[in-house]
């Protein structure tokens, strides 16, 4: 099973620690790349949002300085917010970044957690799903098809169009990245691409009857099985009380200030300690816990990867790259 990390480039303070500048930010991201490489670990991800406490506005930029200072580690969106973007500015940033990376570029495909790019950009948010499938279903003619005549509701038409540059030897891997929602589970499989779900509350094992129906999906789409991923949050430290003395007060104040734009109470310890119990979706604590929990999931939903969100609540960057070189020396070992 591969392993790797995933960020937003998350910005918070806490306590008397004043929260990074987003370039301070975005320069530790790709220290963290590198580190998650040398850990011998075999993913890393950046998201995009378009807040102030999140850096990462621009994952493809972001990942192709990654890839100059690495050799072969995959680099992934997580994810590219498909609905608000231009599918074939998409393609060639990707298509770049894959020539750049001599063939290690991923796309991870979502319609978004958070609603601000779609006023920045000038979308309706009423077009929320249409746009997405209709973005979709052109970015998956660009990376298969040359050239493409193409026509829309939400774009300009294309006609006998080619995007440049094109991938080297195959097409642009294309994920879809899912919440938790049938529709979009469907989607994928009926689509035959790889599925990736967020898994950020509750039991994981709860998400074992998603899985199933888009093994269903792609058998009635007549696909081969494709690939099966989870992001969720998590670190590891030498030991359970560091990972919890470590973890607990920027995650708490990371999602209570996530929450209360969506009307949650504030993150409580009861909370914390109830989503890292083995029947829960933080992955914090040991090395030994960790690879436990992780390949409890993966035999529960029948996982080909799975990234540690690490990042959510800015943690100082030496914690951070332990973490990674803990990951990937004791917990990747005992997973595979």
């Amino acid at each position: 099973m591969e392993l790797g990390l995933t960020t937003f480039a998350e910005r918070y303070a806490v306590g008397d620690r004043p929260a990074p500048t987003a370039a301070e930010r975005l320069r530790q991201v790709v220290d963290e790349a590198v580190a998650t490489e040398a850990a011998g670990l075999d993913v890393y991800g950046v998201g995009e949002h378009h807040r102030v406490d999140f850096a990462a506005s621009a994952p493809a930029v972001v990942l192709a300085a990654a890839a100059a200072r690495t050799e072969r580690i995959q680099l992934t969106s997580a994810v590219t917010v498909l609905s608000s973007a231009d599918p074939v500015r998409v393609y060639q940033e990707f298509a770049t970044l894959d020539g750049l990376s001599n063939g290690r570029a991923e796309l991870m495909a979502g319609r978004g957690s958070f609603t601000e790019s779609f006023p920045l950009f000038g979308y309706d948010l009423a077009d929320y799903d249409a746009l997405f499938e209709e973005k979709l279903a052109l970015l998956l003619h660009l990376r298969e098809e040359e050239p493409v005549t193409w026509s829309g509701r939400f774009r300009a038409p294309l006609r006998e169009a080619v995007a440049y540059p094109r991938t080297d030897g195959r097409p642009l891997p294309v994920w879809i990245a899912v919440g938790g929602s049938p529709e979009s589970v469907v989607r994928a499989g009926l689509l035959g691409l790889p599925l990736a779900l967020a898994i950020i509350g509750g039991q994981p094992a709860r998400f074992r009857p998603l899985v199933d129906l888009y093994h269903r999906a792609l058998e009635q789409g007549g696909h081969e099985p494709q690939p099966v991923a989870v992001h969720a949050h998590g670190y590891v430290a030498d030991t359970d009380d560091r990972a919890v003395a470590d973890f607990y007060a920027p995650y708490a104040r990371a999602m209570s200030v996530i929450g209360r734009e969506r009307g949650w109470g504030p993150m409580t310890r009861d909370q914390f300690d109830a989503l890292r119990s083995p029947a829960g979706s933080l992955f914090v604590g040991s090395p030994d816990r960790v690879a436990e929990k992780i390949a409890d999931v993966r035999d529960t939903l029948g996982l080909d990867r799975f990234m540690l969100h690490t990042s959510v609540g800015t943690l100082p960057p030496e914690q951070v790259l332990h973490s990674i070189e803990l990951l990937g020396s004791k917990v990747a070992p005992q997973v595979r």
